[in-house]
C-alpha cells in the first residue's frame, strides 16, 4: 500500500523535520547517566541521532530542528561538529533546546508538548508539511513515500506503522484502518488481550500489504508523523501533552488522518537489550541494518584518527572503528568503538566497547599504573562476555566480566547489569584481577 519511488511531485523546500530528543531515556541507564538517549554512541562511530537526520538528508530534507532537554549537552556538541551545510544551501539541524519563557516556565511533558513549545520557532520557517520523528530508532528511511502518500491521499495527519506480532502489541500504539487507509481506531499501548483481538488484521490485509500470510499481526506506530501545517497548529493545545496518548486519538473524529504502512527493517533501540540486540546484529553477515549500505549512508562527524593497528589475534564477525590498538586478542561478535585499545592476550565475545574520547598521555598512564590503576581499555589476559564496555573506562589485567551466574538486573559500585547484559559504566574503573 506504500507507494514506489515514483513520487508525487512536491518540493522538499516546503517541508521541516523535527527529531523529538528530549526523554530522559530512563530505560538505557546507565548509558544515558551522562548523554541524552540520542547520543548515545551506535556502531563503533555513530550517534542513535545520526539515523534519523541520515535519513532526512538521504531524502533530500535540509531543515531539520533537534529538540533536546536532558543531559544534551554532549548532543548539542555532536550536532554542532558534525552537520554544516554550505552557504548556499538553505540546509541546517539546529538545536532547539527546552526553554523557560515569560508565558510558561514548564519543561517539555511530552512528545506532543515539545513540539508546542517550539511552534513558535517553526512559524518563523516556510513549511506546508511537518515531518516528526523519533530521536532512538534504527531503520532506513526515504522520507518521500510517506510524504507522497499523504499528499496522495489528501491526510491532514499520517501516522507511519509497521507490522508486529502479539508479543510485541503492549509495548505500542495500536490502530486499526478502513479500505482507504483511514484510521477508524487508535490505543496506547493496550495489555488486555481481549483488547488487542479487535485490533487484529483480517487476513484480506495480508495480501493488500504484501505480508506473510497465516501470521498473527498488528499495525504498531512507528512514532513518525506527518502534519499539513493547519492541522499541527490546530491539533496541538495545552491540554494534550503526547501524540499517542492525546493528538492521534483525538485527531480522529476530527481529521482525516491515514496510515503509512512501512516494509523495511525497523528496530526501536528503548531499553538496554533492545540496543545491545541491535549493536550485535550489525556485526552479522547480513544485519538488519546495513550500515555498508552507502545507496543511503549514514553521515556523523568527521574525524581524522589514524588507521586501527591490529599486532596479531583473532578478529571474527566485528566491527573495528578507527584509532584502534588491538594486541594479539580473540575479539568475536564484537564492536570496538573509536580509539578501543585492547592488552594481548584478551577475548571478547559479544562485546559492546564505545571506546574513549581521546588518547591517554603516558604520563597519565605512568600515574596510573604507579596508583596501581590501568590504563584507558582492555588490559592483558581480560575476558570479556555479553557486555557494554562504555567511553574511557578503564579494565585492568586478568579480569573476567560475564553475566553468567547472576541476577538479571544489579546495582554495583563498579558496574551495572540491566537485562542480562554487564555494563561498565563511562569512566569506570575495574581493577586488575576483578571477577565480575
Amino acid at each position: 500500500m506504500s507507494p514506489s519511488h515514483s513520487f508525487i511531485s512536491f518540493g522538499t523546500h516546503n517541508v521541516l523535520a523535527a527529531i523529538l530528543g528530549g526523554g530522559r531515556g530512563t530505560r538505557l541507564f546507565p548509558l544515558t547517566h551522562d548523554r541524552a538517549k540520542p547520543a548515545v554512541p551506535l556502531g563503533g562511530k555513530y550517534r542513535l541521532v545520526d539515523i534519523p537526520i541520515s535519513n532526512c538528508i538521504n531524502s533530500g530534507l535540509q531543515r531539520i530542528f533537534l529538540l533536546t532537554q536532558f543531559n544534551s549537552a554532549s548532543l548539542h556538541r555532536h550536532i554542532s561538529q558534525s552537520y554544516k551545510f554550505d552557504h548556499f544551501s538553505a540546509g541546517f539541524v539546529e538545536i532547539l533546546a527546552a526553554e523557560q519563557t515569560l508565558t510558561d516556565a514548564t519543561w517539555y511533558q511530552g512528545t506532543a508538548d515539545a513540539v508546542r513549545k517550539n511552534l513558535m520557532h517553526f512559524r518563523d520557517n516556510p513549511f506546508d508539511y511537518m515531518l516528526i520523528l523519533s530521536g532512538d530508532q534504527l531503520y532506513r528511511m526515504d522520507y518521500r513515500t510517506i510524504l507522497s502518500q499523504h499528499i496522495a491521499s489528501k491526510a491532514d495527519v499520517t501516522v507511519s506503522t509497521i507490522p508486529v506480532p502479539r508479543k510485541d502489541v503492549p509495548g505500542f500504539g495500536i490502530l486499526r484502518m478502513d479500505p482507504d487507509l483511514r484510521l477508524t481506531q487508535f490505543v496506547e499501548k493496550p495489555q488486555d488481550p481481549k483488547v488487542q483481538d479487535a485490533f487484529k488484521l483480517a487476513p484480506e490485509w495480508h495480501d493488500k500489504l504484501r505480508l506473510p500470510p497465516g501470521q498473527e499481526l498488528f499495525l504498531a506506530s512507528m512514532g513518525i508523523y506527518v502534519f499539513n501545517r493547519q492541522a499541527l497548529f490546530g491539533l496541538l493545545d495545552e491540554a494534550h501533552h503526547d501524540f499517542g496518548n492525546d493528538v492521534i486519538p483525538r485527531a480522529l473524529s476530527s481529521h482525516r488522518v491515514c496510515a503509512f504502512v512501512f516494509h523495511g527493517a525497523w528496530q526501536d533501540i528503548g531499553t538496554i537489550r533492545n540496543y545491545f540486540d541491535c549493536s550485535i546484529d550489525l556485526t552479522a553477515p547480513l544485519p538488519r541494518f546495513d550500515v555498508f549500505d552507502m545507496t543511503a549512508p549514514v553521515f556523523t562527524r568527521p574525524r581524522f584518527l589514524p588507521s586501527s593497528k591490529i599486532n596479531g589475534g583473532n578478529i571474527q564477525h566485528s566491527l573495528v572503528s578507527d584509532g584502534c590498538i588491538i594486541d594479539d586478542s580473540a575479539i568475536r561478535e564484537s564492536i570496538l568503538g573509536l580509539r578501543s585499545i585492547i592488552g594481548r592476550g584478551s577475548r571478547l565475545h559479544r562485546t559492546v566497547m564505545m571506546g574513549s574520547d581521546f588518547y591517554e598521555s603516558r604520563e597519565s598512564v605512568a600515574h596510573h599504573r604507579a596508583q596501581g590503576q590501568p590504563r584507558i581499555g582492555i588490559g592483558e589476559n581480560t575476558r570479556v562476555e555479553t557486555a557494554i564496555i562504555d567511553k574511557n573506562a578503564r579494565v585492568g589485567d586478568n579480569c573476567v566480566i560475564t553475566p553468567a551466574g547472576k541476577p538479571k538486573d544489579l546495582d554495583h559500585p563498579l558496574y551495572f547489569i540491566r537485562d542480562g547484559i554487564v555494563i561498565i559504566p563511562k569512566n569506570g574503573l575495574v581493577p586488575h584481577g576483578t571477577v565480575i
